[in-house]
């Protein structure tokens, strides 16, 4: 999978990027571009995570929640 096909505006900025200096070549370029789209998945991800975790904690502060019973979670532990 080593073949990627830019647009034509995409090269022309890739182009200008290495020219510019900021990127030693194309790959380095498309390096970056990944790890800024690896970067906005993570992102999103933990957001989406603390939504989840505000959401329960705004519901057990509420009283919706059943009690923890342990020994059902871990039953070998109190054996």
């Amino acid at each position: 999978m080593p073949n990627v096909h830019l647009t034509k505006q995409m090269q022309e900025y890739a182009e200008a990027q290495i020219e510019a200096g900021a990127y030693a070549n194309l790959s380095e370029v498309v390096r970056e571009g990944m790890r800024s789209l690896m970067e906005k998945d993570r992102l999103r991800a933990f957001r989406e995570l603390k939504a989840e975790l505000e959401l329960a904690l705004a519901e057990a502060e509420a009283g919706h929640h059943a009690p923890f019973d342990v020994e059902a979670y871990e039953p070998d532990a109190f054996k």
